[in-house]
């Protein structure tokens, strides 16, 4: 019999993946098995590409696990000597169901632990802008679930009663029966006037608030269109927000975003979109590849130490380094005495983590700034470029140019995914779109490709994000030009330039 597993209970917060608590993005750093919520945020399960992902999600009116089968399931795969995550949205004991499995594992003798999680009320008032107590307006706070139980009829009298017994009311699950709600909370004697939200999707870049009345937010809702994921708040606290509103005030925020990148980046630029409460959408349209000459690659790898100079343009080329070394089972020691030249700070911050600090980093982030900065310190007489397998050659021919013997070894290349076109046009004609990140050529020329004869119609609706001159050139070539082009030649950079556009 294998050793008995362990199960944790994880609370995966409201909604934005970095309010995950360190605790529990290190026990899914090493879960054999995931069993995740819906409402879970799915850049959590990054966090363990090495993990079964076991998707339980309850939602209501939607086919899903029942909370019996999941039980079921825990227990098995802890007997199999499995270390299991049952990812919870929120907290795991908040108006959730974690009592009830933590219950179930102690009376099958499963070892249990409950990592709690930030509760998603406390998340969604505080992202809306709305402060659940504060001195003057509101010292009490009552949670309320606003969901039936089984076998008992929903009734008024409790929502009668507490609606005087304290300041703020935050109610969850209650959008069903939200007219029902304030309805019975004015009869029990609560002013019609009272300050009143509905937050939906709270804490995430998709959230949306409305404010009304508590007579009227039923309405306003409706009018919104605002379903669950919902909290709706009451109490004074609510006209806060007037003042506080900040994380959908921003110039992103809510703002879709196109992300045609591989999938190895687009997670990077994801995070960095939601930091600003943007709505990524990844739809990847190139990968990186091996480069078709591996032994020539492989070859060029093991000579570098007799090189001068070896240089890179792309975070991509020293990733496909580090996989060459490790696979060879060497370290930065293959680098012997050769200096190491890089086209900006990103790629520069790559090959920091080989343990290797760069001798050069080009301030103009393309192939002339490097090849100027290289040849400011004098002619190297051999030097090494690792790069994509279709570049321009700016480049190798000003090396060459000035006496350098170049080598110049493809590390990867770059290949077109087409499967997402028809997909990418649909979202495009139903402004489901707001703006599309190109943070190289290829990207643009696989997006227009995949896109078909329609491309150049479609995308002249979106606003184009350009990273830098080379892409925009990329652009031009179609006859498109960029809403904006990056002022600093990075993701970040770019984002910048995009948020000067909202913001008007």
């Amino acid at each position: 019999m294998p050793p008995q597993g362990k199960i944790w209970l994880v609370g995966a917060g409201p909604g934005e993946p970095g309010l995950i608590t360190v605790r529990g993005q290190s026990v899914l750093s090493r879960a054999d098995v995931v069993l995740y919520d819906a409402l879970a945020h799915p850049a959590l399960l990054e966090a363990c590409p090495q993990a079964e992902l076991r998707n339980v999600g309850k939602r209501y009116n939607e086919e899903s696990a029942a909370q019996g089968e999941i039980i079921r399931q825990m227990i098995e795969l802890a007997r199999q000597g499995k270390r299991v995550v049952r990812l919870k949205g929120g907290d795991p004991l908040l108006f959730a169901r974690g009592a009830e499995e933590a219950l179930a594992l102690a009376e099958a003798g499963i070892q249990f632990e409950i990592v709690p999680g930030i509760a998603s009320p406390i998340a969604a008032s505080a992202y809306a802008g709305i402060s659940l107590t504060h001195r003057e307006v509101s010292g009490s706070v009552t949670f309320i679930t606003g969901s039936d139980r089984a076998g008992k009829e929903w009734s008024p009298a409790s929502w009668k009663k507490l609606a005087t017994a304290t300041d703020t009311i935050c109610v969850l699950m209650g959008m069903r029966r939200i007219g029902e709600i304030t309805r019975a909370i004015i009869e029990g004697g609560r002013a019609p006037t009272t300050p009143a939200a509905v937050i939906h999707w709270g804490a995430r870049p998709e959230q949306r608030v409305v404010t009304s009345t508590l007579e009227h937010v039923a309405q306003a809702a409706a009018d919104a269109g605002l379903k669950n994921p919902s909290i709706i708040l009451i109490g004074e606290v609510v006209s806060l927000r007037e003042k506080l509103s900040w994380y959908d005030s921003r110039p992103l925020s809510g703002k879709r975003v196109l992300i045609p990148r591989a999938v190895e980046q687009a997670r990077d630029t994801a995070s960095a979109l939601r930091e600003r409460g943007a709505v990524p959408v990844v739809m990847p349209m190139i990968e990186i590849a091996p480069p078709p000459d591996l032994a020539a690659f492989s070859a060029a790898v093991a000579e570098m130490g007799r090189y001068d100079w070896v240089l890179f343009t792309s975070g991509n080329a020293v990733e496909q380094l580090r996989t060459e070394l490790l696979r060879t089972g060497r370290d930065a020691r293959a680098f012997g005495s050769a200096r190491v030249g890089v086209v900006g700070p990103k790629t520069a911050e790559a090959l920091a983590k080989l343990g290797i600090k760069a001798d050069l980093v080009a301030q103009e982030f393309v192939g002339e700034g490097l090849s100027s900065a290289l040849l400011a310190h004098g002619t190297p007489a051999r030097v090494l470029l690792l790069r994509a397998l279709v570049a321009r050659d700016v480049l190798p021919d000003a090396l060459r140019a000035a006496g350098t013997r170049l080598d110049v070894v493809a590390a990867y290349e770059n290949k077109p995914l087409h499967g997402a076109g028809a997909e990418l046009a649909e979202k495009v004609r139903r402004d489901e779109l707001d703006a599309i990140l190109f943070t190289s050529s290829s990207t643009v020329t696989s997006t227009l490709e995949a896109l078909g004869p329609d491309g150049q119609e479609l995308l002249s609706r979106v606003a184009l994000g350009s990273i830098g001159p080379v892409t925009t050139r990329a652009l031009a070539a179609a006859g498109l030009a960029p809403t904006v082009q990056a002022a600093v030649y990075t993701v970040e950079g770019l984002l910048d330039a995009l948020e000067q556009h909202f913001s008007g």
